[in-house]
């Protein structure tokens, strides 16, 4: 009789049984099987925080299913995904199944990084049994996370206002945006000057050089902020405008002679091959993809069969594929093209388990044109990047020769000190650093720079002829508020949550309007709300010791010293909650907060008062100051500057029903013009689906 293989979901399913061709059937869970209940904290905590599991209302016929059809095999194996989430619905699965078939029924665990060939025959002859230590895991982060949420949002909902949710690591992000803006609000701008000189050798092409020192002094200085999350750095000259108008004077009576020319080959390595977060982060860099959309889109392609598992933080790549690697390099790209030996990058994570994989393509040749037929582009988007970097850290370094040239500015005769009047012949520094790439190497593959900052050809001794002194105004900037590149980096640098629970946190905060995400044309950062700062203050008040990083990070490494063996969830789960209830009754004999509200400048067209902006179920919306005596409200409405090129109204940032930003304008239905980004307003190109336009509100 034919085993049976139970997996997560149908996609997977059909992959695996494409491989398989009929030697198992296999069946999908659509997911986890059990779950805490909704609606009730499902954990006594009187009895050892034991967790009340129950079959989910939407997976009760799933499971009446997979109960008659266990009833037919004598060997059931278990292939969900290799990772804390997949052992859980492993093991939930055999809970679930182990009484409805005969004792000498055979349950069976198996796991793959990768669906090929070679990947399921392997596992096939290597079953083991379900890993209790990572079930122990993943249900203490469950237990864990429902006894902070569950406690925390009534408590907000009583506090603050109804619809609120608190979490044990959505907080800390919140947490990091609020503080971020306040860094940013408190910072000091400074006002400061560089100067740069326009030379030429026999009066050919201009060279701009950078001015770097007065009289054997560094001009510029770096300063540093003790921020939330860490160190920032920013660096300013010591030229006020006054200053430098006098240094640029003094410029023109100067000769300039080239003191120094420095060459020296520089080489560049490939990146490693992707982990979780670096992925997320370049895909939001490079395509703006959300976290939620780049793992999304990243399971399709590994149920499909196209690249290896996609929650790892593991730079570990498998000796046969680099020794594949190796050879298609060779082969394509010629013996030169590939690296001395086979490149191995270092996991920084100290729990990663190295039996994982990076994030690799499961082919040498690129799928690239396959995966845009049958998927689209951002699939095949995706899978580009992740093809060309794995396959990159197999080729030879780039070379660069790189050039620095500096010129010394003196004058024949002495003038004023800068601002001193003391007579001395004031001597200056400049410099000027380039490339030229030699050899490409691995950007052979992954693309070469548009531009090189070519230098010209100098050398030691040679007079230059000045033409102009500039000088160039700035400000110190503040530190920048959060991408979610940067976002998903800091929650990585800091231990804060881990690679696979990054998207659904991101999500999260947004979806409740504790911050807010500018459009792709306005650098896609995040800025908290007024609901997301006072939810902030509250939480960070009440329970400073749990919204904080090094708490957070904490916890993490203890669920990661769970899944190691190496201790247990019930103590853990203890230590935590005897000061979690104490601080939940100090904070019961807080008073109710008022949410601030924004104001506007607008009057109310129905009773004269003021308008303000309030957020609502689905977003922020226009509502009089006297409500509820007042009933006016009206939809907010974000401008652009552009303009419409149909009917030359305003055009307005909107959303589709999924989340995603598109501008239209303002005079919607009556004109329907909508561009996916701002910068094609008047170009020709294909306009957004009608069916995905209407508004979440």
């Amino acid at each position: 009789m034919k085993g049976l293989i139970l997996v997560e979901s149908p996609t997977k399913a059909k992959t695996l049984y494409r491989f398989l061709q009929g030697k198992y059937d296999i069946e999908a869970s659509m997911g986890h099987v059990r779950d805490l209940p909704k609606g009730d904290l499902g954990v006594d905590t009187q009895n050892n925080f034991s967790p009340k599991y129950v079959i989910p209302k939407d997976k009760r016929k799933v499971v009446e299913k997979l109960k008659e059809i266990v009833k037919n095999f004598d060997k059931i194996i278990l292939a969900t995904d290799p990772d804390r989430e997949g052992e859980a619905i492993a093991y939930h699965l055999y809970y679930l199944l182990k009484n409805e078939v005969k004792d000498s029924v055979n349950f069976e665990r198996i796991v793959f990084h990768e669906i090929t060939q070679n990947a399921i025959d392997e596992a096939l002859q290597n079953p083991r049994q379900i890993d209790n230590h990572l079930v122990s895991a993943q249900t203490a982060r469950r237990v864990l996370d429902r006894i902070v949420g569950y406690n925390l949002s009534p408590l907000l909902w009583r506090k603050i206002k109804r619809n609120l949710s608190g979490g044990r690591v959505q907080s800390v992000v919140v947490r990091l945006v609020v503080e971020r803006e306040r860094e940013i609000e408190k910072f000091k701008s400074e006002t400061y000057c560089r100067i740069n000189v326009f030379l030429s050798k026999d009066k050919k092409e201009k060279i701009e050089f950078a001015l770097v020192e007065i009289n054997n002094e560094k001009i510029e200085i770096t300063s540093k902020l003790n921020l939330y999350d860490g160190e920032y750095k920013f660096t300013k000259t010591t030229l006020d405008a006054q200053k430098a108008k006098e240094v640029t004077d003094d410029l023109t009576s100067k000769k300039f002679e080239v003191m120094d020319v420095a060459q020296k080959e520089t080489k560049r390595a490939p990146l490693p091959p992707f982990i979780t977060s670096t992925l997320q982060q370049e895909a939001a860099k490079r395509f703006g993809f959300s976290s939620k959309k780049t793992m999304l889109i990243a399971q399709k392609l590994y149920e499909e069969g196209f690249i290896t598992y996609h929650r790892t933080d593991s730079y570990n790549l498998s000796g046969q594929f680099i020794s594949q690697a190796r050879h298609f390099v060779e082969q394509a790209f010629g013996k030169n093209y590939l690296h001395d030996t086979p490149r191995t990058y270092q996991t920084k994570s100290k729990m990663a388990q190295e039996a994982h994989e990076a994030i690799r393509s499961t082919n040498t040749q690129s799928k690239e044109k396959e995966i845009l037929g049958e998927l689209g582009k951002d699939f095949a988007k995706l899978y580009d990047i992740i093809y060309k970097r794995v396959i990159a850290t197999q080729m030879a370094d780039a070379i660069f020769e790189s050039t620095k040239i500096v010129v010394k500015a003196a004058s024949p005769t002495g003038s004023d000190k800068i601002g001193t009047g003391e007579k001395i012949g004031n001597t200056y520094l400049f410099d000027k650093s380039g490339s030229v790439l030699k050899f490409d190497g691995f950007l052979r593959l992954t693309g070469i720079p548009k531009e090189e900052n070519l230098v010209p050809v100098l050398k030691v001794s040679d007079l230059l002829n000045f033409h102009e002194a500039r000088m160039i105004e700035s400000k110190t900037n503040p530190p920048p508020r959060y991408s979610e590149a940067n976002l998903i980096a800091t929650l990585e640098e800091n231990g804060i949550g881990r690679p696979s629970t990054y998207a659904p946190i991101i999500s999260t905060i947004q979806d409740r309007h504790y911050v807010e995400k500018s459009p792709p044309a306005g650098g896609g950062k995040f800025t908290p709300t007024v609901i997301g700062t006072t939810v902030n203050d509250f939480l960070v008040k009440n329970f400073s010791s749990i919204d904080d990083i090094p708490f957070t990070a904490q916890m993490e490494n203890k669920l990661d010293e769970i899944a190691s063996g190496n201790n247990d969830w019930i103590p853990m789960i203890k230590d935590f909650y005897k000061p979690f209830e104490l601080q939940l009754e100090s904070a019961e004999k807080e008073e109710k907060t008022q949410i601030p509200v924004e104001k506007t400048g607008k009057t109310c067209p129905e009773c004269g008062s003021e308008v303000v902006l309030r957020m609502g179920r689905f977003g922020k919306f226009y509502a009089c100051s006297r409500f509820p005596d007042c009933k006016y409200k009206e939809t907010f409405r974000q401008e652009t500057n552009a303009i419409c090129p149909k009917d030359g109204g305003k055009i307005l940032v909107r959303k589709t029903r999924k989340g995603r930003t598109f501008y239209s304008c303002e005079n919607y239905p009556k004109c329907k013009y909508a561009v996916w980004k701002l910068q094609d307003v008047g170009k020709e190109v294909k306009p957004p689906e009608k069916t995905d336009l209407k508004k979440k509100n």
